[in-house]
């Protein structure tokens, strides 16, 4: 299949989807703040990129409210299907999402924002896909993504040998299958590649999630035997969590975790999308949820 995404190594099981939903609970607060820091609010339309069982758009939800809309684009059917049955459940009217490439979005109306969380890594030209993005996003609109920082992640686990086994065998899996493990680093390259302003960045440490390392190792078993790789020299992948945290103790270390890389600049180009007579909701309130930085 032609698509914008490479192959996604931890799969798209409901063993993978409750990861996901695990994942997104300590991820939540970062994004949120992100999402205000770039001005998203009440009445705006957002774009989520790849947007999976639908956690980030659950956050642009809460900022936008009843009046603002969502639309999620997801290629995976089964993602789809259970991001849809959430915002059902949730009488979240305003959150559509669609299945398609997140690199052939196609939508008339301009939106106010376009959004991602750990995206950008698994695309084949991210720069191209964050460009084309930005011409369905109106003048004075932004784009915020957020990706995961492996290199100082790795580096943190360097001294500790079940750590730095188990991480090296997770990087490994993601960049056979095409993933950027350097994404976070090249968040202000890949903006720049999109034609995009210099963008805004924080980096945050992240904290907890104890069980994150062998959750995803697991999500990733059929994927790493299909490349040949083995969880055997880590052991019982039961008592992997317990062993871990053991070596972080005996370390005197919190537990590793990935830091988040968040990037948001405001798009300045007339899209060629937008056509006579269409306005947002910020343009009808051009004072409402914008905060110059």
């Amino acid at each position: 299949m032609n698509s914008a995404v490479s192959q996604y190594a931890l799969g798209n099981t409901d063993a993978e989807h409750a990861r996901l939903m695990r994942q997104a609970e300590w991820l939540a607060p970062h994004t949120a703040r992100l999402f205000r820091e770039a001005g998203i609010g009440t009445g705006h339309r957002v774009v989520d990129l790849g947007c999976g069982v639908g956690d980030v758009s659950l956050i642009a939800a809460q900022l936008v409210g009843p009046s603002g809309a969502v639309i999620g684009v997801e290629r995976d059917p089964r993602s789809v299907e259970r991001g849809r049955a959430r915002m059902r459940d949730r009488g979240l009217n305003q959150v559509r999402i669609l299945q398609s490439d997140v690199g052939k979005v196609a939508i008339d109306q301009p939106f106010d924002a376009a959004v991602g969380r750990y995206i950008l890594m698994f695309l084949a030209d991210p720069s191209a896909v964050l460009r084309s993005t930005a011409r369905l996003v109106r003048p004075g609109g932004v784009a915020a993504f957020q990706e995961p920082d492996w290199t100082s992640f790795l580096e943190e686990v360097a001294a500790m040998p079940l750590w730095s086994a188990a991480a090296d065998l997770l990087v490994t899996t993601l960049q056979r299958c095409g993933t950027n493990t350097d994404m976070g680093n090249a968040l202000p390259r890949v903006f720049r590649e999109a034609d995009l302003p210099a963008p805004t960045l924080r980096t945050d440490r992240l904290i907890g999630a104890e069980s994150w390392l062998p959750d995803c190792l697991c999500s990733m078993r059929d994927t790493m035997a299909g490349l040949g790789l083995s969880l055997e020299p880590l052991g019982e992948l039961d008592t992997l969590c317990a062993r871990l945290s053991s070596e972080v103790s005996a370390f005197k270390k919190s537990t590793p975790l990935p830091s988040i890389v968040s990037a948001w600049s405001r798009i300045a180009r007339v899209s060629p999308h937008r056509s006579r007579g269409a306005h947002s909701a910020a343009d009808k309130h051009p004072n409402r949820g914008h905060r110059e930085h």
